[in-house]
């Protein structure tokens, strides 16, 4: 089954989107989306720097995103919110053939994007784009059970490595790992991508070094053997030895040695399968070994569980091998010259300690805070998602580093629960009382109530649950609760906690409050007032050179996709995109005219439809369709007249109003319209626009966002200030 996403199938340019791939980076391309303006479907305008004051230093978001779309498929989808309208009661029918087999994933509802993948590409660019024009700076991938997705955050990491070729902004990564068992997924994540240095320009650094949320003292907690209360000196000519079994395929086996604050010792290990007489498997010769020093033998590819021996012998200078004492036997069995003995040497099965030192050194360790109610237990410590009010979270110096904001939380009365049962902290939950208002859901009083926390206490970094999780399993008990049917971290759009816009519900108005949100932390930049210029429409632009601001738009955007859905018969295609749209001006003549101007990434391509400039004269979304009074027809360009189109009554719906002047050569476009046309007598202080391409023309806020090309980006407008000669405050 081939599903187009709101699109027309076969618009525009035939084939899969290809992402830009330079060899050299280019200069980075600012599209300024702090300095956009946007009013979402409830009325709530987003701030700009008039509000919020310039951009403030030291201030970052970080937000929770997920990998696993794609990874535990087992049938589906299954959508919570379509089984409960097709059958209300099936939350007590936990043997219904809606709900499929136990524990498979299930979403909550439907993004824009459809039930996709984590590696189609288009979405992922999409991410990148929409998370980088909100002012996200990290994305923090959730590898907490222990999945760490590598085939996933690859595609995402190509993806938007490619978009920061082209000069696009996108956010960083970094990683939450295992709240209790972390050393193998820490390990994984450093031998796949940060050991072999791959997507470095991705990593997001605090405190001059990626950042990884992994407890650093459970790091290197692997299984040991015995303790460190005696140590046992290794004679020359003697050999002593630990024989001991690994459950799990063996990557590394390490002792520890004292050498009596000496620095001029040497100890061969050897490792043998099973014991003192088993076939030799590996040999390290180490010298200068320093006091208490944790000696290890890194085995690649990993040995198959089973019984093995690890051997000291060929001492120089002095040097031992720490042990417990005790009785023979134990976990494994001490061994002197091959012949067992008393007591366990120390071992640690599973760690190899160089590697450990280069991770210690390498990252940034910050641990994370499983509990949503207890806070920080000591410094360098991070939550991830907390009840209100949220603790703050402080780091070694003192300091407020710390805190997070949350959509909604699965906690029930006190304690960790499914947001499926009752009192479930939703969406609408707020100062400590359900809101059950009609149409509460859409607001994000929940969401509100943890930023406006946030903002009082001010820290260093915001960490935002979350993006696009959409999935959780099903389950008939979770900590000591047993319903027919439960959901625990997500249920429906009440109980749920993506801020990824959705179909239907409550659209992108969790984005936009988002966006509003962040905006009210960091600041934002001053719209610069329009500098005009004496433009001549003769099709050859250089009269445009003085003309400020650039109004900019991201590279490499134009919608293109086709790409397998979580259903393996349905395929997402949209070849809407056409024209790269990426730079706007705008000169008021004095002629009682206003010019503007645009520029593509490629040639123009005007076939007729398509190409239309989006005008906000009276700069509210009241009037016209979200906002638009005027649509501007460049499809026709090439005849050098456009149509002027007024809107009529709200929707997508537009009548005549007049023409204005058009020149087109190459990328390059430039037009005309008087004042008149507009019903102007004069201009007024600012205006808003945007240049759309190919639209659908289905009248939805979802059309911005899906198909085509927009400039700026989604529902954002440039806003053109026109009442002065520099930038606003």
């Amino acid at each position: 089954m081939v599903k187009a996403i709101g699109t027309r199938l076969g618009f525009g340019v035939i084939g899969l989107f290809v992402a830009f791939s330079f060899s050299v980076r280019a200069a980075e391309w600012d599209v300024f989306s702090d300095t956009w303006v946007a009013t979402d479907d409830l009325g709530r305008v987003v701030p700009t720097a008039a509000e919020v004051g310039p951009p403030r230093a030291d201030r970052t978001v970080g937000c929770f995103y997920f990998l696993w779309l794609g990874e535990h498929i087992n049938g589906g989808p299954y959508d919570v919110t379509k089984i409960l309208a097709q059958d209300p009661d099936a939350m007590q029918k936990p043997e219904s053939p809606l709900w499929g087999p136990l524990h498979a994933p299930h979403h909550w509802g439907e993004s824009i994007f459809g039930y996709y993948l984590t590696d189609d590409r288009a979405v992922l660019r999409k991410h990148g784009q929409m998370l980088s024009d909100a002012g996200v700076d990290v994305v923090i991938f959730d590898v907490t059970n222990q999945y760490t997705y590598k085939r996933w955050y690859t595609a995402l990491l190509e993806e938007w490595s490619a978009m920061r070729r082209a000069g696009n902004r996108t956010p960083q990564v970094a990683f939450l790992c295992p709240f209790w068992d972390p050393p193998r997924v820490v390990r994984e994540l450093y031998r796949d991508l940060y050991e072999p240095g791959l997507y470095p320009e991705l990593w997001f650094e605090w405190e001059g070094k990626p950042l990884i949320l992994a407890d650093p003292d459970r790091i290197g907690q692997e299984r040991q053997l015995g303790a460190q209360e005696d140590p046992v000196l290794l004679q020359a000519g003697q050999t002593l030895g630990q024989r001991f079994r690994s459950d799990e395929p063996l990557v590394g086996v390490s002792a520890c040695f004292p050498t009596w604050e000496t620095r001029s010792s040497g100890v061969t290990l050897r490792l043998r399968r099973g014991g003192p007489e088993g076939a030799l498997l590996l040999e390290q010769r180490f010298e200068r070994v320093e006091d208490n020093r944790w000696l290890g033998l890194r085995l690649e590819p990993a040995l198959a569980p089973g019984e093995y021996y690890l051997e000291a012998s060929e001492p120089t200078g002095r040097i031992g091998w720490w042990s417990a004492r005790g009785p023979e036997g134990g976990d494994g069995g001490a061994f002197v010259n091959g012949r067992p003995a008393a007591g366990v040497r120390t071992l640690r099965v599973g760690r190899y300690e160089e590697e450990q030192a280069r991770i210690d050194e390498f990252f940034t360790f910050r641990k994370p805070q499983p509990d949503y109610f207890q806070g920080p237990t000591g410094p360098n410590q991070w939550s991830w998602l907390e009840v209100s009010p949220q603790h703050v979270f402080y780091n070694g110096a003192g300091e407020k580093e710390q805190m997070s904001v949350g959509v909604g939380q699965n906690a029930v009365d006190g304690r960790l629960g499914a947001m499926s049962e009752a009192n479930a902290l939703g969406r609408s939950f707020h100062h400590g009382r359900f809101d059950d208002r009609p149409g509460a859901v859409r607001h994000g009083l929940n969401f509100a109530e943890q930023w406006e926390r946030a903002l009082a206490e001010d820290p260093r970094f915001v960490f935002v649950t979350g993006w696009n999780e959409w999935i959780a399993g099903r389950f008939r008990e979770f900590n000591g609760v047993r319903l027919p049917v439960m959901f625990v971290d997500q249920y429906d759009q009440e109980h749920s906690r993506d801020i990824e816009p959705m179909v239907g519900g409550h659209g992108d108005d969790y984005y936009y409050q988002f966006v509003s949100y962040i905006r009210r932390y960091k600041g934002a930049r001053g719209l610069e007032h329009v500098k005009s210029g004496a433009i001549e429409l003769d099709g050859r632009f250089a009269d445009w050179a003085e003309v400020t601001p650039s109004y900019r738009d991201t590279i490499g955007d134009p919608v293109r996709r086709e790409h397998r859905g979580w259903d393996p018969e349905v395929t997402y295609v949209n070849r809407t995109g056409r024209n790269d749209l990426v730079e706007a001006r705008v000169s008021l003549g004095d002629e009682g005219r206003l010019h503007f101007y645009l520029r593509t990434q490629d040639a123009l391509v005007l076939d007729g439809t398509g190409l239309d400039l989006l005008l906000d004269m009276d700069s509210s979304a009241q009037t016209g369709w979200l906002g638009y009074d005027f649509r501007v027809c460049c499809g026709e360009a090439a005849g050098g007249r456009v149509r002027l189109l007024r809107n009529r009554g709200g929707g997508w719906d537009w009548e005549e109003a007049g023409h204005g002047d058009v020149r087109v050569k190459g990328n390059e476009l430039e037009l005309g319209l008087e004042l008149g046309v507009l019903g102007l007598d004069g201009l007024p202080a600012q205006f808003d626009f945007k240049w759309a391409d190919a639209l659908v023309g289905d009248g939805t806020w979802s059309d911005l966002t899906l198909n085509g090309d927009v400039a700026p980006n989604d529902r954002f407008n440039y806003r053109a200030m026109v009442d002065g000669p520099g930038p606003s405050e």
